[in-house]
């Protein structure tokens, strides 16, 4: 389908914002203020380019589609806009740090958005706030308790950050229109310590202190969801590991805390640390 005379792209999963009051909200949510950096992840055809220049000296954009890329120099001086081409996958956003907060927004393509938030996961100690446009069903995931919804995305992403759900969008507010329902969502990243943790109050007064060993733990409990913590943590000590935490062996992956986790995972980098 051709927007504004460009060809969307499947491959980029292209669906571009139109409506002039989502585009209004999502603005308003993000509040970008003199001195902020604000980078915006797939700017597209500009829907909120514009806007953001208007409160903002300047932008970063990080775009993929060459032709778009095109249309966004044609546009835009480059003193205003500074154009990164490439994926955002593989971009780092820590370099573009200043003395003033890192923002970060986007309408995030649905085909990459749960390896790009992982992959941005990795700058939440440098970014003061992310607004995204996402799926509704992956936003619902992001920031469900357990049970339900609940899964891995939920709990490597709720120990980094504070979320909240701010509003839905409808498919009509897009051209072309997707199939299902999106909505915005405010990342807050929590306040990292020395060690690498977060603050008290994600991990009941812990914090992982082996984060690779963390992101591993988790993994393997929601590899495969049906079966029982104690065939899914075999190889980290299962029912062994579990008892020791108070943890029934039991338990399904989607029953447990972030704080849970977080303990399982100490509890057995401390076991690993006396081998």
């Amino acid at each position: 389908m051709s927007v504004q005379g460009h060809q969307a792209r499947k491959r980029f999963g292209q669906n571009f914002l139109v409506s002039p009051g989502v585009i209004r909200k999502i603005v308003d949510a993000v509040a970008p203020r003199a001195g902020d950096t604000v980078v915006e992840i797939g700017p597209g055809l500009g829907a909120l380019t514009e806007p953001l220049l208007e409160r903002l000296d300047h932008l970063h954009v990080v775009e993929i589609d060459r032709d778009l890329i095109v249309r966004l120099r044609e546009r835009f001086p480059p003193e205003r806009l500074t154009i990164h081409a490439g994926d955002a996958l593989k971009f780092n956003f820590g370099a573009l740090k200043a003395d003033g907060p890192l923002k970060i927004i986007g309408n995030l393509p649905y085909n990459i958005s749960s390896p790009l938030l992982f992959h941005l996961a990795d700058y939440a100690d440098r970014v003061a706030e992310m607004h995204f446009m996402l799926q509704k069903e992956v936003v619902d995931r992001m920031v469900a308790a357990p049970g339900g919804d609940y899964g891995r995305l939920s709990v490597m992403l709720q120990y980094r950050y504070s979320m909240e759900r701010l509003f839905i969008v409808p498919p009509g507010s897009f051209n072309p229109a997707p199939k299902v329902d999106s909505a915005v969502v405010r990342m807050l990243p929590l306040k990292m310590n020395c060690s690498g943790g977060t603050t008290p109050e994600v991990g009941a007064g812990e914090t992982a202190t082996d984060l690779a060993l963390f992101a591993r733990l988790v993994q393997a409990a929601f590899s495969q969801r049906r079966k029982m913590l104690r065939n899914t943590l075999k190889e980290f000590g299962g029912e062994s590991l579990l008892e020791a935490q108070g943890i029934a062996p039991t338990a399904r992956a989607e029953t447990l805390s972030v704080a849970d986790y977080v303990r399982l995972a100490n509890a057995l980098a401390a076991r690993l640390e006396t081998k």
